[in-house]
């Protein structure tokens, strides 16, 4: 059902989208950018896992996530 896409380059890893993701779908990973900052990744398993809630979007301070249907 949905699809994020998120922009690395201007994660923090703050964690604040792994923290409202209710299907538990993102993660922060052992992937660092170039300003060194450790970055989300989304993950599902499956296609439809992902209900594009937009609460990761909504929350997150640097604009960082998309979120598709």
């Amino acid at each position: 059902m949905g699809k994020i896409v998120m922009d690395i380059e201007r994660c923090k890893g703050c964690g604040y989208c792994v923290s409202v993701c209710p299907q538990k779908l993102i993660n922060i990973n052992n992937t660092y950018n170039r300003k060194g900052f450790p970055v989300a990744s989304f993950k599902p398993e499956k296609d439809d896992d992902c209900k594009a809630c937009k609460l990761c979007a909504e929350i997150c301070p640097d604009v960082v996530i998309e979120v598709y249907k």
